[in-house]
Formats: structure tokens, sequence, C-alpha cells
């Protein structure tokens, strides 16, 4: 049976209508708690606990103006932005060549234990690390802050790298041995420059992950050292909850996250098809 063509550009336009009606059912259902919290954060006290819930109001800027005053927003940020960016570069330092050694010779065991160091709640990490930096006196500070979020960053950061490291053609890596480069000239000359977008990417998520971390900071940051994400907790008590304030906060907690995601998703989407996952 010969299927007309009419019939089957009707087919086709209705699969694309569907694939359209799919996507915006899954961007509406993981955007609306951002949209909500969105919400919630131009709202009253009032107006976040009535039901049924207040769609139409006037906005007020009062949660965030509390927020500013009840936190040093900008001292928060800098102390994020410290410890994100250093756990994400101490991260590929260690990680980079560590991805690279684990490709080259074919340890798949060590992968393994990179992968469950990831796995493994970050709670089990809390109390080995608090016992040492406290032995140390290094409670409260950017050193102790780095350190337990390279915890998160570096099997992230390594375990991407691996795949993309597999991916370097060995013919390349052959040709560099041969002309008298060394393992570590191969790894610098030949490897990195072929795996730039997924260290790119593998940087941007480690960073984002360091960014968002709450249970680290809450316990081993300082009054001089706490970033963004422990501001939120300053919301909460036991006798009442600020739904708007608490709102606001995490607003401008996820804004930069989100802002470095838009702005970065080429690389990582390039670093991702280019290895970066591996089955």
């Amino acid at each position: 049976m010969v299927t007309h063509p009419s019939g089957r550009r009707l087919r086709a336009r209705l699969g694309s209508f569907l694939q359209y009606v799919l996507v915006i059912a899954i961007v509406l259902v993981f955007s609306f708690p951002i949209l909500w919290m969105l919400l919630m954060s131009f709202k009253t006290q009032v107006q976040n606990l009535a039901f049924p819930p207040v769609i139409i109001f006037t906005p007020t800027l009062e949660n965030y103006q509390n927020a500013f005053v009840q936190n040093p927003f900008l001292k928060f940020s800098i102390n994020s932005f410290v410890v994100a960016a250093g756990s994400t570069l101490l991260g590929l330092l260690v990680g980079a060549p560590m991805a690279y050694a684990v490709a080259h010779f074919k340890r798949q065991d060590m992968a393994f234990f990179i992968l469950l160091a990831r796995i493994l709640p970050g709670i089990s990490y809390l109390v080995p690390w608090f016992i040492i930096f406290n032995t140390l006196q290094l409670i409260g500070s950017y050193v102790a802050l780095i350190l337990t979020h390279l915890t998160v960053g570096l099997p992230i950061i390594t375990w991407m790298l691996i795949g993309a490291f597999e991916d370097v053609p060995s013919e390349l890596e052959d040709a560099a041995l041969i002309d008298g480069c060394g393992v570590f000239a191969t790894f610098r000359m030949i490897a990195l420059p072929l795996t730039t977008p997924v260290m790119i990417s593998a940087s941007i998520i480690a960073f984002i992950f360091s960014w968002n971390n709450f249970l680290f900071s809450l316990i081993i940051a300082g009054p001089d050292t706490q970033p963004l994400p422990v501001a939120i907790f300053q919301f909460l008590s036991y006798m009442n909850i600020n739904w708007g304030g608490l709102a606001a906060a995490a607003t401008l907690v996820t804004t930069p996250t989100m802002i470095i995601t838009l702005v970065a998703q080429r690389y990582i989407v390039s670093g991702f098809s280019l290895g970066a996952v591996k089955g």
C-alpha cells in the first residue's frame, strides 16, 4: 500500500506538533518552582500564606530590601565566588592529570573509586573534615571551605575528563611519544588542547555545584567566610518562616548560576557531546 505524500506530511507535522507540546510541558514542569519562587519574592507574608494562593497582586520590593539589610549579600557573594573558583581551579589542577592517567594507562579500577567518591553523600565526609580542620585550626577559613568543596567538584571534573581523554586519538599520542615527548608533555601539548570544551563544561558544572553547596558551608564556614547559601538559612526560625524573604534570598542565590548556565550552555552541550559522559 502506497502512502500519499500529503498523508506523510500530515503525520510529520503532527509528530512535530506533539514534540513541541511535550517540550513545552517538560519546560513548564521544571520551571514552575522557579517561577513560583520569583512570585513569592514579590509578595507580602500575608499574601504568601493566603489560601487559595494569590495570583494577582501588587509587587513589592520589601523582601529584597530586607534581604540586603539583614545580610551582607555583597560579602557573601565574594565569599561564594572565592570558594567556588578556588575549588574549581584546584579541581582542574588535580583532576586533569588524574583523569589522563586513568585514561592513558587504562586504570578503570581507579575510575570506579572516583565515581564512588561522587556517589557517597556529602555528610559522610563532614565529620572527618571537621575533625581535621578543627585540629589544624582551619575552621572558618577559605582553605577549609575550598578543600571541602573539592570533595564535590573533583570527582565531577575527573569523571568527565576521563571520557574525554579516552576519545583522544591514540595515533596522535603515539606520534608525540615517537618524537621524543614524555607522557606529561604529550598530556600538555596533545590531550589538553583537544579536550578544552570538556574541560570548560566540567569547570562550569563544578563551579555551580560549589556555589550551591550548603552543608559544608554551614558547618565549616566562619562569620567572615559564609557564602551565599548560608544567607537563606537566616530566614528560617523555630517560630516563623519569612517566605517572602526566603524566596528573595533564594532568587539572589540562584540567579548567578542560571546566568552562567544560559551564557555557557554551548560549552556544556559541546563538552557532553565530545565524550564527557560515556556509557
